[in-house]
């Protein structure tokens, strides 16, 4: 019988598992895609990705489905209306940033053709490779994750630290950090990114 090898964080639940296997380290090129990361990852601060996973559909249908244009022009009362909605986390800081990163989103979309050109320029267009065989290895944060950070925030970007962005940074395939021991390792490595 074969038996799959995954990073160990996968094993915690089903639905850890669902996104190691299908989505976590593959590369996203897509802005909306990128701009849910970037929302996601901002309202797990200080939770579990787990709560974020659960509650995921629930920030799609409660966002518009990370309609950078839509949830820019969202009114006070809109706002007020998503801290009232037990599908998202319901933490005003965070609703607040999603409406404000979304117009920042705009204006760098605008002034470099794509949210994707911008992104990927802090590992010059390409995944990094790294080649982790503990969990205890894979860092925090890197060089590149502050530069991210740094930059994110000077346009005025919130919840964007540097170990945020390391999270987006895993999740969107801008690094790979699958374990060299996990099944997905080799599959995310041989992934092209143009």
């Amino acid at each position: 019988m074969y038996v799959v090898t995954r990073c160990s964080w996968a094993d915690i639940s089903s639905q850890y598992q669902q996104y190691h296997d299908d989505e976590w380290g593959v590369p996203v090129h897509d802005d909306t895609t990128l701009f849910e990361f970037l929302i996601l990852e901002g309202a797990q601060a200080g939770l579990s990705w787990e709560t974020i996973l659960k509650k995921r559909e629930g920030y799609r249908e409660a966002f518009n489905h990370f309609d950078a244009k839509k949830i820019s022009a969202y009114s006070e009362s809109r706002i007020d209306k998503l801290l009232q909605n037990p599908n998202i986390v319901r933490n005003k800081l965070k609703v607040n940033s999603a409406v404000s990163n979304a117009k920042l989103f705009l204006d760098v979309q605008k002034e470099f053709g794509s949210f994707d050109k911008y992104i990927w320029q802090f590992t010059n267009g390409v995944t990094i490779q790294n080649a982790f065989r503990d969990i205890s290895e894979i860092p925090a944060n890197t060089l590149e994750s502050d530069a991210m950070s740094k930059n994110l925030k000077k346009r005025g970007f919130k919840f964007v630290g540097t170990t945020i962005c390391y999270a987006f940074m895993q999740a969107v395939g801008m690094v790979n950090d699958h374990l060299v021991s996990c099944f997905r390792y080799k599959e995310i490595s041989k992934k092209t990114v143009i």
